[in-house]
């Protein structure tokens, strides 16, 4: 069941069905990424995906290795996507995710801030 739910997350980012996030995420869920301050509960963590998100005219996470415990999984991502503007963005992340009653609690991402941001500036 955990790891379906992470699978349910993944699946809702890369077709842009943010809203299906809801089935996956607690009611208090809090997401944290390197360099930017936590969004915290349900309604906040629904509207960030789309705005993190807006840029890309294409985007995957292509998981590439699961690390399960009942209550955490740990995900390594590899992130290929192209800008509005046609150019590509890749980048390699972990994704560590708290589970709490079969939903998904807190999810922490890790990745290269420097050389991301160097491949999104205009």
């Amino acid at each position: 069941m955990t790891r379906a739910v992470v699978e349910g997350y993944f699946a809702a980012i890369n077709s842009d069905s943010f809203a299906d996030l809801a089935e996956v995420f607690a009611d208090d869920v809090e997401i944290h990424t390197v360099g930017a301050e936590p969004v915290v509960g349900r309604a906040a963590a629904l509207a960030h995906f789309p705005a993190v998100l807006a840029n890309y005219a294409e985007h995957e996470d292509r998981v590439t290795r699961w690390i399960e415990t009942p209550e955490a999984i740990v995900t390594e991502i590899d992130f290929e996507g192209k800008l509005a503007d046609g150019r590509p963005v890749v980048f390699s992340a972990l994704d560590v995710f708290d589970l709490r009653a079969g939903r998904i609690a807190r999810v922490t991402t890790w990745y290269d801030t420097r050389d991301v941001r160097r491949q999104v500036r205009p």
